[in-house]
């Protein structure tokens, strides 16, 4: 038997020596499979870097991104790829945007405008994709809408007054009425306390701002300001506190914003989240428990405001994917030859199981080679509609990318939909990959502090801290979580999938498996200093999805 410790390195010298064999020199200085083995140095990253650290190097850069210049440069350089179709399940797609429009799919068999469904799929001027939200922008969360629809049944009654047949379904009600009853309160709470630390933020920032003579000040400016007044004192005292909380590079105007922003989301939370009485779904006209009432939504795949609200997400996610590259503007996306198929399908709360089964059929049908589902929830009504949909997408070469979910919980201990898994043991299907997220801090923060994990139920990990990329009318943001873990995956998976069509999506899902960079380090896991854990433990693959080395595997299992 080979020792583990040696395993590494002789795939390593195997993949090599193919390599060289197929006569492809440019590609025969692999990465090295496990970064441990080169000396790392930790770096603070300037905004330039930032804004590009999903697409670093590992071992060039001691960033841990996904080396996608280094594979553009070495590896595909004067090579054609074929186009790839993306389908983005999301809230919706600034399609006009400077950075997506000439990347936005569209449908060669629909006449635009003539109000007929011209290629016969079921949807009238589906002209870059479908809108199965129509003019729906918010609503409840699946636990609030499961108490709407079963306190009637069960409110009063104990386990002991229910039949055996319903005792699963009262299970499922007293489950979501007491979370529910949890973040009611937690939403109350937080509010308060955003809404009490900027009411004090808001002052002592004015104040210091007027010594100044500028707004944007950093912490050393904040320090020589000349405190003659106890509330000056105060100011100062105040704000060098809050400069603690924020994250590299940023200052109390960022402060501010974040605290405004945090505001409006536990607002939101409240009026459409968990409000019972609120009904988001009344304007679409459809049943939702109805898997065949197909006839509803409509073609405005940016959304029913004006403004572009609400769409910020599905942006965000389109240009992580495929922003349009060295164009001059903004940021390059990380795959080339693709095109976005904008479907909006997540509203501002909980997505209905429905629409994402139908989103699924609908990406597939229409020629997506890979799917970007960047969402999730803790409780589905009809699980099986949408893992049926998993399935047809499997049966019909189409991968789908999955985020794992911000919580920082162990996905193997509490179930996510949508997900690929019965149990924890069992797949339906070999075309569904789930992605955590990595933090662009090489060592024991390397996992994002919200990213959830899982040994059985999270397939590898992926750069989701602070990604820059494209926001609705030509605006660009940092934007964090899961959800932009995983179109980092889906785009190298539709880059696989250009430059080497013939790979199906099931090996397309064992190459990003296979081909990551991996490390023996022990890291924190969901934010708490206490709470450690190997790397190698965290994920199925135990590894960072990186575009070089996939490329590389994929060069080989092509051949």
């Amino acid at each position: 038997m080979i020792p583990k410790s040696n395993k590494h390195l002789l795939a390593f010298i195997a993949l090599s020596l193919l390599l060289i064999s197929c006569g492809t020199p440019a590609i025969v200085s692999t990465p090295i499979e496990n970064i441990d083995t080169i000396p790392l140095k930790s770096i603070t990253l300037s905004e330039a870097q930032l804004q590009n650290w999903n697409t670093a190097d590992l071992v060039l850069d001691t960033i841990p991104g996904m080396s996608v210049n280094r594979a553009y440069s070495d590896l595909i350089k004067d090579k054609k790829g074929q186009t790839v179709i993306v389908g983005v399940i999301d809230s919706g797609v600034d399609i006009e945007h400077e950075d997506l429009d000439d990347v936005i799919w569209t449908n060669p068999n629909e006449i635009k405008g003539n109000g007929k469904d011209d290629d016969q799929n079921g949807y009238i001027d589906d002209i870059h994709g479908w809108n199965f939200l129509g003019d729906a922008e918010n609503e409840n969360l699946e636990y609030t809408r499961i108490i709407k629809k079963l306190k009637p049944k069960y409110a009063g009654k104990n386990l002991a007054s229910v039949s055996e047949s319903d005792k699963e379904e009262y299970q499922t009600y007293i489950q979501a009425k007491a979370e529910y009853e949890e973040k009611y309160q937690e939403a109350i709470a937080n509010k308060n306390q955003y809404e009490q630390i900027l009411g004090m933020a808001t002052p002592s920032h004015g104040a210091v701002s007027k010594a100044l003579g500028k707004e944007d000040y950093t912490l050393k400016e904040l320090m020589a300001v000349k405190a003659d007044t106890p509330t000056m004192q105060q100011n100062i005292a105040f704000l060098s506190q809050m400069y603690g909380f924020l994250e590299n590079g940023e200052k109390i105007p960022d402060l501010i914003k974040n605290l405004n922003e945090g505001i409006e989301h536990f607002d939101e939370q409240l009026k459409y989240d968990i409000n019972l009485d609120f009904d988001g779904r009344k304007i679409v006209g459809d049943n939702v428990d109805d898997i065949n009432d197909v006839n509803y939504g409509n073609n405005n795949v940016m959304g029913p405001n004006p403004e572009k609200k609400g769409i910020k997400h599905g942006t965000h996610v389109s240009g992580i994917i495929a922003a349009e590259r060295n164009n001059g503007k903004g940021v390059n996306g990380i795959a080339q030859n693709v095109k976005i198929m904008a479907i909006r399908a997540v509203p501002n709360g909980d997505e209905y199981d429905k629409d994402i089964a139908l989103a699924i059929r609908y990406a597939v049908n229409n020629g997506a080679k890979v799917i970007n589902a960047s969402f999730g929830k803790y409780y589905s009504t009809h699980s099986d509609w949408v893992r049926d949909a998993i399935k047809y997408a499997g049966e019909k070469d189409v991968l789908i990318v999955n985020a794992a979910g911000n919580e920082g919980i162990d996905l193997d201990q509490k179930e996510v939909y949508p997900n690929d898994q019965t149990s924890t043991l069992q797949e339906v299907s070999d075309n569904f990959i789930t992605i955590g997220a990595l933090n662009y801090e090489y060592g024991s923060n390397l996992v994002a502090d919200f990213s959830n994990y899982g040994k059985s139920n999270v397939d590898a990990f992926a750069p989701g801290v602070k990604i820059w990329a494209t926001t609705p009318n030509n605006t660009y943001e940092y934007l964090q979580g899961t959800s932009m873990a995983a179109p980092a995956v889906s785009g190298v998976a539709a880059m696989i999938r250009s430059y080497y069509p013939t790979l199906k999506a099931s090996e397309v899902k064992q190459i990003l498996m296979t081909s990551g960079l991996t490390t023996n380090a022990t890291v924190v896991v969901g934010g708490e200093p206490t709470s450690t854990n190997k790397f190698t433990e965290l994920s199925k693959s135990g590894k960072m999805v990186n575009l070089y080395n996939a490329l590389i595997l994929a060069d080989k299992m092509s051949k």
